[in-house]
This record gives C-alpha cells, structure tokens and sequence, in this order.
C-alpha cells in the first residue's frame, strides 16, 4: 500500500514535495498546470508533471497536495521593517517632498516620539524585530531588508532573523547589499560613486517627491563632462520625480529602482513615471524595477499588499504592467538587481528553494490566486528549503519550535527555529512578542517618562557618542549616526535631499505620547483597514475600491 502523504514537519524533513499548480517565473515563464516541485538540502532538486517518474534520492518521499498555485518567494527591495508596529497614519495633506512631511508636529508625535522610544528600549527590541519579521513572512516574503541597531558612531550590526535579510546574508552566494553611506560620502560626489561602485547593490533612497526640490536630488549626481555619479549598483528607492529622460540615464549607467507606489500615492497623490521607467533602456537590457512596500505608517503591511496596490494603480493607468510582469517585479526583478538570480528569484533546479503557495488555481490566468484575496490565501512559506509558516494541511502543527496562531480567524504554524537568528530574538515566540509590544504601546508614555527619569531629556537628545554601548535602533532618519540612506550632493552649492531635524523648544518627547494599538499582523485581522483607505485624502479614487475588491473578491 503506497505511502499516505503528511504535513511536513520543517524539523525533521530534509526531503519534500508539494503537489499543484508551479508558476516558476523562469526566462521562459514556464507553467506546469499539475506538477511537483521536489526539495532537498535546501534547493530546488526537481520538478516534474503528474505521472513522471520519481527522481532519484526521493523514494518514500509522497508530494503533499497543495490544491494550490506554487510561486518563488517574494523579494522586498524596500521596507523600514522597524516601523512596522506601528499603525498607518491618515495622511493630513498633500506633500511634495520628504522634507515636508517628515519635519511636521504630526510625524513627530506618531512616528518619530514612540520609535525614538522604542528603540532606546533594548528589551523591547526583540519583540519588535520577532514580530515586524512574521509580518513579513505571512504576507510570502521570503527576502527584505535588514533592521539595523547601533551603539556608537560607526559600529552597527544587523539582527539575524528567519527572513533574508539583503544587507547581511552570511552567504557567498548572495552579495550583501548597501543601504546606507556615510554621511562624508553622501556629500562627495566622487566619494559617493566610489562607495555605491564597492557594492554589487545599493539601494538609496532617490527624488522623494514630485516638486524641483525633489528633482534637483537627481540633478546633482551629474558631475562634468557629462557623467554622472551613477553606477550599476545603485537601485533608486521611489525616484518619483524622476523623468523619462532621467530613467534613460539611470537605464544607460546600469542602474535601477524600486517602486513603492502605496507610499507615494498617501503622501504625494502620485507616485513615479513607471509606465516611462519600464520604457527606459533597450530590448538588450531594459531598465530593471524592484518593489518595495516602503513601511506600515505610510504604505502596505508587506509585498502581499503592495502587489495588489501595484495592480490597481497598473490597471487604472492603460496597463502599464501586465499580472506576470507585476509578479517579476517581486521575484526576478529584485533577485537581479541584488545580483541573486542565479540563486533566486524563480523555481527552477539547482536554486534555493525559496517558495510561497498561494490558496487556488486559475487555468486561464496562472498569477491570479496571487493577487486576490486577503493574507489567508497564503498557504506556506518555506526559506532555504526550510517550511516557515503555513496552514496544518501543509505543516506540522505539533513538533519542536512549532508554534500555532490564528490569521484571519483561521489555524496557521509557525516554525522560527534557526541556529544562526539572535539568541534574543529565538528565545521569544510570535505570542510572546505580540504581546509584550502591543502591551509597550499601549504604556509608551510610562516607558518615555522612565526613559527620561533615568537619562534626563538632555542626554537622550544628545550625541549618540554619548551612549556608547548602549544598543538601539538604528534610526538614521531622525538621529545622526555617522549614516545616511540618501546622497547629499551639491547643486549650485545647496546640499540636496531630504534632511530631518529637530524642532526647536521641542517638549520632552513624553508629552507627544497616547497609548497606540499594534498594528495586526494583516489586513485579515484589520476589520478596519480598508475603511481606512478609503477616508485617505491623497490616495487616487480608484485605489479603495480597487483593492476592496482585491482583498474581499
């Protein structure tokens, strides 16, 4: 009698198999309507149709029925994913450049106050980086950015977790990313390029907004005689002023960008040219575009959401992007401007075995089940091999280091065991950490005041010198830490860019405080969410109703 499939238990099974749809996202965009994708030591060992024979090394080995559609991972080029405890903000008015909103009385109470406070709060970092990394993985992301902690100017490190993090791999086969430069770097345009040219990848923030301020961030990478401070590493986050003519110049240096649409419609009304960036380049070597969900005060919980608002924005705007070139932009697009993809980005073998199933199949159209829906559709998320999340007809929902949870009113399993993660952060379990952050930011003015009893307002303003030792977030948006995430190039003898500073005769921090909710887990377990969206002031009218009926098809 043929052996009966089982969940996989992610402890003990170096060997398994999921059985459905494989969209593999491969050069030729390969679809096998019903196949089996077979994983061993981490990679991608085979796939093959129903019927084919087994491969060799997978006897005994029975695929587990997904009765679903089996993509790559999503790859994140952009998320502040330290922020993501916290709810989105409703947009006050509309903005033309990072300056403006990022230096308001109405930032600083609901974003700068209670990150400042939580990341002098060494014992709540765990929790957050537990919880901001499950965000993630339920919404299928496989790859993001790091959250960084500093203790002095210059020594920095990022925390180890489950999910890839771009800027500290650990892995040959995948070159870490820059997303930050020193700030003596920033402001010198040869120095700037040499920097950005060390990396195979640097991803920097680029033309925040849609004014002449915005574009003069741009501007000032041209250097004389026609060049420019541009290499093919750089990958410019959101380039919303950026023109058609611009992206040619990106495209012919080898550069690219990465499109937070979400983001810049709440803040701006608009968001970047892409219909002009995917034109940029030639046929030989097209301008390449990532994604990113930017983070949760201004822009969707994860990829999983900001795919849907990329849909929306592509369909009410002639197409710009078709389903399958919306899902590269998450996958391929972002394993090669890493300079990943020979490693991953698509399901083909040889590759790590980086994959989320998704709830459906769809003959006619493969990449729909992706797209609607809430995050209940995701079904498992597996890493370097490795089941991470999933429902318990996929995954074993008893065992070591397994973890259950409700999403959306429904059972998932949680497996976040992992040798190399920070012994802090894998000693705490996803309802250990929901609850000690949500429990901090209902308290975030207690734990302000006992902040300031113990340091006084002086000190915690002052110099980060001043804290040597002393662990924290590293929140180079609002603190100087030797560290930017953008150039400050010169034009016309003016600094460009963005620079956040302090208000003067600000009040201690303690007073800008209110309780605060966390931020759920995701849209499913949001009732109010899209009611929320739908009051934004600058968000297009079609955006609401389009993700409603993406979310609640």
């Amino acid at each position: 009698m043929p052996n009966e499939p089982s969940p996989i238990d992610p402890a003990s099974s170096p060997k398994w198999a999921l059985a459905g749809r494989i969209v593999t996202m491969d050069p030729k965009s390969t679809v096998i309507m019903d196949g089996t994708i077979w994983i061993a030591d981490a990679a991608i060992a085979a796939i093959t149709k129903r019927g084919d024979p087994v491969p060799d090394g997978f006897a005994g080995v029975v695929p587990v029925e997904t009765d679903g559609t089996v993509l790559p991972g999503l790859i994140e080029l952009h998320n502040h994913l330290a922020y993501n405890a916290l709810p989105l903000w409703n947009v006050p008015q509309t903005y033309t450049n990072r300056d403006q909103w990022g230096n308001t009385s109405i930032y600083h109470q609901l974003v700068t106050a209670p990150m400042k406070t939580i990341g002098e709060a060494t014992e709540l970092l765990p929790a957050l980086v537990r919880y901001v990394e499950c965000k993630a993985l339920v919404g299928g992301v496989t790859t993001s950015q790091g959250i960084a902690l500093f203790s002095a100017p210059g020594v920095r490190r990022y925390y180890r977790g489950i999910v890839r993090n771009v800027e500290e791999t650990g892995d040959k086969q995948l070159p870490e990313a820059g997303s930050r430069i020193a700030d003596v770097d920033a402001n010198d345009p040869q120095a700037f390029l040499a920097e950005i040219e060390r990396k195979t990848c640097f991803l920097l923030h680029l033309s925040e907004g849609t004014d002449e301020a915005a574009h003069k961030h741009f501007e000032a990478l041209q250097l004389p005689g026609n060049k420019w401070a541009i290499a093919a590493s750089l990958a410019g986050i959101h380039c919303v002023a950026l023109t058609s003519a611009d992206f040619e110049v990106m495209a012919a240096q080898g550069a690219s960008m990465v499109w937070s649409p979400f983001s810049n419609l709440l803040l701006y009304g608009k968001t970047a040219n892409v219909a002009a960036a995917a034109a940029a380049g030639t046929a030989g070597s097209p301008f390449k575009i990532g994604l990113g969900s930017d983070w949760s005060p201004s822009g969707s919980r994860s990829l999983f959401g900001e795919l849907k608002v990329a849909r929306v924005y592509s369909q009410s705007n002639a197409n710009v992007f078709s389903d399958e070139q919306l899902v590269r932009l998450a996958t391929t697009a972002g394993a090669e401007i890493l300079g990943w993809d020979k490693t991953v980005g698509s399901l083909e073998v040889g590759k790590r075995a980086d994959l989320v199933v998704v709830a459906g199949q769809n003959d006619a159209a493969p990449l729909t089940p992706l797209f609607e829906g809430d995050e209940r559709t995701v079904q498992l998320v597996a890493i370097d091999g490795t089941p991470r999340y999933g429902t318990p007809a996929l995954m074993a929902a008893d065992g070591p280091g397994l973890e259950k949870l409700a999403v959306g009113g429904q059972p998932r399993v949680l497996y976040l065991t992992q040798a190399t993660e920070d012994p802090d952060v894998a000693a705490l379990s996803y309802a250990e950490a929901q609850a000690k952050l949500a429990d901090a930011l209902q308290n975030i003015k207690a734990i302000r005041l006992e902040q300031e009893r113990g340091h006084g307002p002086e000190a915690l303003a002052a110099a980060p010198a001043v804290h040597a030792g002393h662990p924290r977030l590293a929140l180079d948006e609002f603190e100087h830490t030797d560290f930017t995430q953008r150039p400050h190039l010169k034009l016309d003898g003016a600094v460009t860019g963005p620079v956040d500073r302090p208000q003067a005769g600000a009040a201690p921090i303690s007073s800008l405080l209110s309780p605060i909710q966390l931020d759920p887990l995701t849209v499913a377990d949001d009732p109010g969410w899209l009611a929320a969206v739908g009051h934004e002031m600058n968000l297009p009218e079609y955006v609401a109703p389009g993700l409603g009926a993406l979310y609640e098809p």
